[in-house]
């Protein structure tokens, strides 16, 4: 797993960019077919929250592991 989280971490744009498309792919995918009743502008529409949400989500579990992993700072010392 080490050298997926280098990757991703060298890579964070395309990392983001790669979850929004396949979010909007997945939901594009699940809407698709005779049992919806939605147009398909409005499937695009709702494809496309359900994958701003997935990346805000995962923007936002990335950015609270680096906080958590970050070393504390080092104490200070009065001279």
């Amino acid at each position: 797993m080490g050298a997926f989280q280098c990757w991703v971490s060298q890579h964070k744009l395309t990392a983001i960019g790669a979850v929004w498309a396949s979010a909007i792919g997945a939901s594009l995918a699940y809407n698709s077919g005779g049992r919806s009743y939605l147009k398909p502008s409005l499937r695009l529409i709702h494809a496309r929250m359900h994958s701003q949400a997935l990346t805000l989500d995962t923007i936002t579990t990335k950015r609270m592991a680096a906080v958590k992993t970050r070393s504390p700072p080092l104490p200070r010392t009065e001279s």
